[in-house]
């Protein structure tokens, strides 16, 4: 990284401790240039979030390349959310300790995670998320990716209701089968939540705060099954028995 990027960072993050401070880097031709972003968040000495008019802003003075934030107080070890924001914004992150003043480079690798045992990081890796990489792994077919604020449940959004249909599915009776997708409605007043059917009487899924797992499909989960959607590449196969 340049020496007068890197100057740029740590000027920002003595100014904002110990808040986490955030920025872009954009490039316009060989030049290249340290935006500082406003962090939104609402524990900002925890976390960022980039006002998205700041990100907008950077767009216009060149092509992003690279995403900053700092860890006050802490080391510069990206933390799973790191990790995954990075993934999904196919962009290199710089994370800077500070005061330590270590600088950390985090790249995309591009691979999807395992389905199994991966931390919950809401809007990147959680419940529809598994749905989609179980789809590309699996299937081969690549499901919209719509954007979804951590508590939309709780706003009346109504997602998945909303855009079941237009994501490729349609509701189906009976049993499901191997692909099927389970939408239930946990502890909220609209279905909230998504899991895909393996066949032999499981499921996996990605509960708010929890690792992704298999779990066994009756009892708890079934109770709280409000509609059972089945994409339609899929072949009209039996329903599996469990």
């Amino acid at each position: 990284m340049r020496k007068h990027i890197v100057n740029a960072i740590r000027e920002h993050a003595a100014a904002d401790y110990p808040r986490e401070a955030c920025g872009i880097i954009v490039a316009n031709g060989r030049r290249q240039e340290y935006v500082r972003c406003r962090n939104v968040a609402v524990e900002a000495s925890e976390e960022f979030r980039l006002a998205p008019e700041d990100y907008a802003e950077a767009e216009e003075r060149g092509r992003v390349i690279g995403i900053v934030h700092t860890h006050p107080d802490a080391s510069s070890k990206p933390s799973a959310a790191d990790r995954a924001h990075c993934e999904a914004s196919g962009l290199p992150w710089h994370i800077l300790s500070w005061p330590e003043g270590d600088l950390r480079t985090l790249v995309p690798s591009g691979e999807i995670p395992p389905l199994e045992g991966r931390t919950f990081v809401h809007g990147v890796w959680d419940c529809y998320a598994i749905v989609r990489d179980w789809y590309r792994l699996e299937r081969g077919i690549t499901l919209p990716d719509y954007p979804r604020e951590d508590g939309w449940w709780e706003r009346g959004e109504n997602l998945y209701m909303r855009f079941y249909e237009d994501a490729g599915f349609h509701p189906v009776e009976g049993r499901p089968q191997v692909g099927d997708v389970i939408i239930m409605q946990i502890r909220a007043a609209e279905p909230n939540h998504a899991a895909i059917y393996l066949g032999d009487g499981q499921i996996l899924h990605h509960l708010h705060g929890r690792l992704s797992q298999r779990d066994i499909y009756g009892g708890y989960w079934a109770e709280r099954t409000r509609l059972i959607l089945r994409h339609g590449s899929t072949e009209d196969v039996a329903s599996d028995p469990f």
